[in-house]
């Protein structure tokens, strides 16, 4: 055992406190309904009740009238279910909140991936699970191997059914403990005839679909496997904490070695035929040296086709980076648990083998504990590219490599001028420095040609070095001979030491490029997630991918949408912008073929390879959202793994997007049509009954008037007089005519059609105003007015004005009991340093109900409900919108005096509001009367002056 990475350890240690605060989640997993899930749940609950204090309630248990299952439920305290309507049927749901004010050590949630009712406040139960375990609460819980989402189309291809109740897989995988709960299938096919599963008529029918031996039989083995993959998963992430390098040989896992050349099909296919007689899982790996990136476009390609192989048969591909593949290809295997290592035996013979030693060998004498299995590679005849197992190849190849990445003639010219400048330095300094330490300058030379100019550049600067200083400064100068042999061992060396600083220079070089390229990869993709994490709306999205997609592979992009019809539709014309594919480019039957079968096609695939483009699906975790297109210029720009994992990577972020943008609008048009449901219902129903009971009024006094026409004045037959019935009439005609305008005057407030005609005026004359045609509705109601003399002007739409003080009037009168006075004032307030006038409305009343303070305001909301009061519940509402038109504010409240059992009494209600107090403009109309002097209304108010001191009716 090494000692742990400083690192790994403090990460560990963050992991764990975060555990700790979180509940323990543990889910007991089956193959299928009636295998016991729910029984060995409670029976562990039992078991944890049984210990000393520990606290376990059930929140959820569905037992299916089970009567063994049920009996356990004895002796548990059992949360009372939550009440939902639905459909106009009251059902039972999961109490959530309850759950979390009762706050048990150990809480009992039965069927994970269900589907919560409308008005829970999750849409699925494993969020509730989530809730509960961010509380600290420890959840037990359940659930089946056809409801986990990465299996739910395997399982709906084997049985035919397909469950749309799923779970995501970071919640099973989340889960601290997960207990399988195993039945062989005829024993399950057993319980489901003696009806301990379903009841006698569901039990018959599920035997003939879904519960056949042969679909039992493969959902076993899908639950057996993935629980064995999550042990696998948890072992890997122990030998990870505790810095364990040795190989543990719990599970088969192979990695195959995929070199250069031809050969690598070959080995491949080798590989996939040892793993399925192990039936071991495998992984191909790919590693990417400074020489393997050297090397040309063909030979690059054989092994980018050979990981695609490994692909198709199985495989998981990988491709890494490093120095050396030995120490990188162990340390991989290490981290992974592979048990076995497969690589192709060398060809190598005689002085090949000893001068350059193969990968195999190599990997036999550092593997230690992990099996290394040499597999002899069938090479195609005539292929020529089989040379990269011989030496002489190696050199070719190398060669060829330098061919390929030479540098310019000018970075050659810039390399002897580099030699002559240090040879013109040198000369200076012969005097003063020893020979050898003239050799130190022709170094930094090398050094600086190899990191600046490259390879090439710098193997020149080596040789010519050593040719300018035997030259110009070894005895005899001006002369390659030497009279001293000595000076021979130090060419030697100096030539070996520039061109081994050389190549690593520039093999440092290039891996900073790589590296360099690779950051900006990462980037590329941080920025792309984190625009479209803003992105509100689907055209948004398509620009932002596009562009992200364009910029990093150098490519024109197309993003490509389905319709309702599930037929994807060309980008507009008039949105199309350069980076886009247009024209012949695009082919929107092969877009159509990737969107219905979700797989790729296009250019670098094996469907339609000749086409142009590349064709994408974007796949997200529900459906299908799109097709990503796109061509480039160099097709090995998206050809190989690493650059079709992020390809991969990037439409998966542009399919989540969409998807996301998608259920948002969702939810915005579900809030919208249930508001508009509401809106429509409430209106109808008021619309129904306060309308038509004035409408019946009239008709009745009209027929009644109607008779009393032929009948003689002096007949005492009628009820009513003429005049009577007349007034009668007008009144609810009037009151009808009320609650039209009222709902007119709602629909253009909150559609913004109203356009406020401001003038400057006293709030005493808008009082007035309003109480004049107020005085019907509170000829029972003494009102009196304190209007300070001192208000400033305000600058007012007097129509909505008035009808602002005639609806209050009217609230008022309304709900506040028959000869209940009213009262009326007025003062000035600042607020945030600006100046308002606040207006407060009292009545005499029983008050607000209790929380109805603001709510009183709302569109169709009404003070008591199912009251015989006439009114639809809008009068309050326009008062709203009309104070904040005006800049204001509106509240209500209820007035309490001191008295009572809890020291407050009601008193009554008071409705007041605030309205901005500008500066008004200096002119004759400014004047104020400031004799007039706190006023005050006693008795019914009239047409009068509500300034007077008292009116008659």
């Amino acid at each position: 055992m090494d000692r742990p990475d400083p690192d790994e350890l403090l990460d560990k240690l963050q992991r764990d406190e975060a555990r700790q605060q979180r509940g323990r989640l543990k889910i007991f997993f089956g193959a299928s309904a009636g295998v016991g899930k729910t029984f060995a749940m409670l029976q562990g609950a039992r078991r944890r009740l049984s210990e000393a204090s520990f606290d376990v309630v059930v929140g959820v248990v569905e037992t299916h009238g089970r009567s063994e299952t049920a009996a356990l439920l004895e002796g548990l305290e059992v949360l009372p279910p939550l009440q939902i309507e639905y459909r106009g049927r009251t059902l039972s749901e999961f109490d959530l909140d309850a759950a979390l004010a009762r706050k048990p050590q150990l809480l009992l949630v039965d069927e994970l991936a269900h589907s919560n009712l409308t008005g829970a406040r999750h849409l699925k139960r494993w969020q509730d699970v989530q809730e509960l375990l961010a509380a600290g609460i420890d959840v037990y819980t359940t659930v089946n191997v056809q409801h986990l989402e990465s299996l739910n189309d395997v399982v709906g291809q084997i049985t035919g059914i397909r469950v749309w109740e799923t779970v995501p897989d970071h919640v099973f995988d989340m889960a601290d403990e997960v207990t399988l709960v195993d039945l062989p299938a005829e024993e399950l096919l057993d319980r489901l005839r003696d009806g301990k599963v379903y009841l006698a008529q569901q039990a018959e029918r599920a035997v003939r679909n879904f519960f056949r031996k042969g679909n039992l039989i493969a959902l076993r083995e899908l639950a057996l496997r993935r629980t064995a993959d999550r042990v696998d998963a948890q072992m890997r992430e122990y030998r990870a904490d505790q810095s364990i390098q040795r190989i543990w040989q719990a599970r088969e896992r192979l990695l195959v070695c995929v070199g250069p050349g031809d050969g690598a099909e070959s080995l491949v296919r080798s590989a996939a035929r040892l793993a399925a007689n192990l039936k071991a899982d495998w992984i191909a790996v790919y590693v990417e040296t400074a020489a393997l990136q050297r090397r040309s476009d063909a030979q690059r390609e054989l092994t980018f086709a050979a990981l695609k192989l490994a692909q198709e048969l199985g495989a998981e591909a990988v491709t890494l980076d490093g120095s050396d593949a030995v120490p990188t290809l162990l340390s991989y295997a290490r981290v992974r648990n592979v048990s076995k290592l497969v690589v192709g035996a060398s060809r190598r013979q005689g002085l090949s083998r000893t001068l350059k030693r193969s990968l195999g060998d190599r990997l036999i004498e550092h593997a230690g504990d992990i099996d290394v299995t040499l597999v002899h590679i069938q090479v195609q005849a005539g292929t020529g590219v089989s040379e990269p197992q011989t030496l002489a190849g190696d050199i070719r190849n190398a060669l060829a490599g330098e061919r390929e990445e030479r540098s310019s003639a000018r970075s050659y010219g810039w390399a002897a001028l580099t030699v002559g400048l240090i040879t013109g330095v040198s000369s200076f300094l012969t005097g003063h420095l020893d020979l050898t330490n003239l050799v130190m300058l022709y170094l930094l030379g090398v050094i600086f040609a190899a990191a600046r100019l490259g390879r090439g550049p710098g193997a020149l600067t080596s040789v010519l070095s050593v040719a300018a200083f035997d030259f110009f400064f070894v005895p005899p100068r001006m002369s390659f001979s030497v009279s001293d042999t000595q000076y021979v061992l130090t060419f030697a060396g100096m030539l070996v030491t520039s061109l081994v600083i050389s190549h690593l220079t520039s093999t440092l070089r290039q891996q900073a490029r790589i590296a360099s390229y690779r950051e900006r990869r990462t980037g590329a993709m941080y920025a792309m997630a984190r625009e479209l994490a803003a992105a509100l709306t689907t055209e948004q999205i398509i620009e932002i991918g596009s562009r992200h997609v364009s910029e990093v592979f150098r490519a024109k992009v197309a993003i490509l949408l389905p319709d309702s019809a599930d037929q994807v539709r060309q980008p507009v014309e008039e949105l199309l912008q350069p980076i886009w594919l247009t024209g012949p480019q695009l082919d929107v039957d092969v877009a159509q073929w990737v969107y219905d079968q979700q797989k790729p096609a296009g250019a670098g695939t094996d469907t339609l390879p000749a086409s142009p483009a590349k064709y994408l699906p974007l796949k997200a975790p529900m459906r299908t959202r799109g097709v990503l297109a796109l061509t480039s210029e160099s097709a090995q720009l998206f050809s190989g793994p690493e650059q079709a994992q992020m390809l991969d990577t990037f439409a998966a972020q542009i399919a989540l997007a969409v998807e996301r943008v998608h259920y948002v609008d969702i939810a915005r048009d579900a809030v919208v049509s249930m508001e508009s449901e509401r809106l429509r219902n409430s209106l109808l129903s008021a619309i129904s009954h306060d309308l038509r009971t004035p409408l019946t009024t009239i008709v009745g006094f009209s027929s009644m008037l109607a008779q009393s026409q032929g009948i003689e004045s002096g007949q005492n037959g009628l009820a009513m007089s003429n005049s009577d019935l007349v007034e009668a009439i007008h009144e609810e005609a009037l009151r009808m005519t009320g609650l039209v305008t009222n709902l007119l005057d709602m629909a253009r407030l909150q559609a913004g059609g109203v356009q406020l005609s401001r003038q400057w005026l006293m709030l005493e004359e808008v009082v007035g105003a309003a109480l004049r045609a107020s005085r019907r509705r509170l000829a029972q109601h003494p009102v009196h007015v304190h209007l300070p003399p001192d208000l400033p002007l305000l600058q007012l739409d007097a129509v909505l004005m008035e009808r602002l003080f005639t609806n209050l009037f009217e609230n008022a009168a309304k709900y506040a009991g028959a000869n209940s006075s009213l009262d009326i004032s007025a003062n000035t307030v600042t607020v945030d340093g600006k100046s308002f006038v606040r207006v407060n409305v009292d009545d005499h009343g029983p008050g607000l109900p209790a929380g109805m303070e603001k709510r009183i305001f709302e569109k169709f909301t009404r003070g008591e409900k199912e009251s015989a009061k006439p009114g639809i519940g809008l009068g309050l509402a326009i008062c709203r919108a009309i104070v904040n038109a005006h800049g204001g504010e509106i509240g209500a409240e209820n007035r309490l005096v001191s008295g009572g059992t809890d020291g407050t009494v009601v008193q009554g209600a008071r409705f007041w509001f605030t309205l901005p107090a500008g500066e008004a403009p200096p002119g004759p109309e400014t004047l104020v009367d400031e004799s007039s002097g706190e006023s005050e209304h006693i008795g019914n108010p009239t047409d009068g002056d509500p300034t007077t001191e008292e009116h008659s009716a």
